[in-house]
């Protein structure tokens, strides 16, 4: 629709100033139009095995800071951000790469690329994250209104307006960075890469069903994720 003004109006913007209308088309840049999500996790909701919770928080915070000062570091985290988000918008018909343009070219808007998102531990101890992204999404016209998988994905979220719909992606977003970065705190991001590879694997190696779990699993406790080790367990499942 604003594209549809832009090249309408342009005849009349030519014959107003003298001059020559170039380009006619909106910005992804939706800076007018952001979402933000914000949530508080219980210190003791964050204990693992080996550390307690009030560390893990602080190592959340630590790596949460080292996104908003090195480029290098922010690239990642918020690609992790992102990761959650594309999903819920490919699943409803949304242009998730518009998303994309818009949440990095926000991410830099001070000249320097940032971090969307900030982590910090409150005076009770919990941990507080924030997210603000532009967040430009319909949930009525184009692939949402004709494809059957996003009306279902729809459907399922519940949402009435555009504007509930980008509040519940900055969830997911917010949701999804803590995941990442709690998962670097702790044991490592390749502890859950491991395991989704490890599944991959299985299916590769013809396991089936309640098959898959019991392969990953092995492959996982013994260490040894590869597709030779795989099928010999696919081999020896169906042996019994």
């Amino acid at each position: 629709m604003v594209n549809t003004a832009c090249e309408s109006l342009a005849p009349t913007i030519e014959k107003l100033t003298g001059g020559r209308v170039n380009l006619r088309i909106l910005s992804n840049l939706a800076d007018r139009r952001t979402a933000q999500a914000e949530c508080r996790v219980p210190a003791e909701g964050l204990t693992t095995e080996t550390t307690s919770g009030v560390a893990v928080a602080q190592s959340i915070v630590e790596a949460a800071a080292f996104a908003e000062v090195d480029p290098y570091r922010a690239a990642t985290h918020n690609k992790g951000i992102m990761n959650g988000i594309d999903a819920v918008l490919i699943a409803t018909g949304n242009d998730w790469r518009a998303i994309e343009a818009g949440a990095h070219t926000y991410a830099a808007r001070d000249g320097v690329y940032r971090t969307l998102s900030r982590w910090w531990v409150d005076e009770q101890g919990d941990l507080r994250g924030h997210l603000k992204l532009p967040m430009a999404v319909g949930i009525v016209g184009g692939a949402t209104k004709v494809h059957p998988v996003a009306q279902v994905a729809l459907k399922i979220l519940g949402v009435d307006t555009a504007r509930e719909f980008s509040e519940v992606l900055a969830a997911v977003g917010l949701a999804q960075n803590l995941a990442a970065i709690r998962a670097l705190a702790t044991e490592g991001i390749q502890t859950g890469h491991m395991a989704l590879h490890a599944r991959q694997l299985a299916m590769a190696a013809g396991a089936r069903g309640e098959q898959v779990f019991v392969v990953v699993e092995r492959m996982v406790a013994e260490g040894d994720i590869r597709f030779e080790r795989a099928q010999a367990l696919v081999e020896e499942i169906n042996r019994h």
